[in-house]
């Protein structure tokens, strides 16, 4: 079985602080006869959930359009956000009526969270002046 729509959630909620580690694979396109191409599809990222309390992984398509940097290659504890990410799952029969669960999360792109994205405004708004 598969939700081949996958399913939404708050990221933030279920993934808390995310921090890059390093990339872990690419998957290459198939050519014709089965072979692997020299085609990039995707590729996956180790990143440190601390709401998880493990490392998770993440896929991202290699098609995304990139400004700097085809791979993420981000310095190691950076803290990232996923843009769009999709969770999903794939159950696999096992014996005595049961299944076992493999989730997988993949995301649009995988970016730096900048300090803006970090920061919480002041509870009680911005500090007067005082001349």
């Amino acid at each position: 079985m598969r939700f081949s729509n996958g399913f939404f959630g708050e990221n933030e909620a279920t993934l808390g602080t995310l921090r890059f580690s390093a990339m872990r694979r690419e998957v290459f396109e198939e050519n014709a006869d089965g072979t692997p191409s020299e085609v990039v599809k995707e590729r996956t990222y180790d990143l440190k959930s601390d709401k998880q309390g493990r490392m998770i992984q993440v896929s991202v398509r290699a098609s995304v359009p990139v400004n700097l940097y085809p791979v993420r290659d981000f310095a190691y504890n950076a803290e990232v956000k996923l843009v769009n990410p999709m969770f999903g799952a794939i159950a696999h029969v096992t014996f005595g009526n049961s299944a076992e669960v493999d989730w997988y999360i993949k995301a649009d792109d995988l970016v730096l969270k900048t300090p803006a994205q970090n920061s919480q405004p002041h509870k009680d708004g911005p500090a007067d002046k005082k001349s």
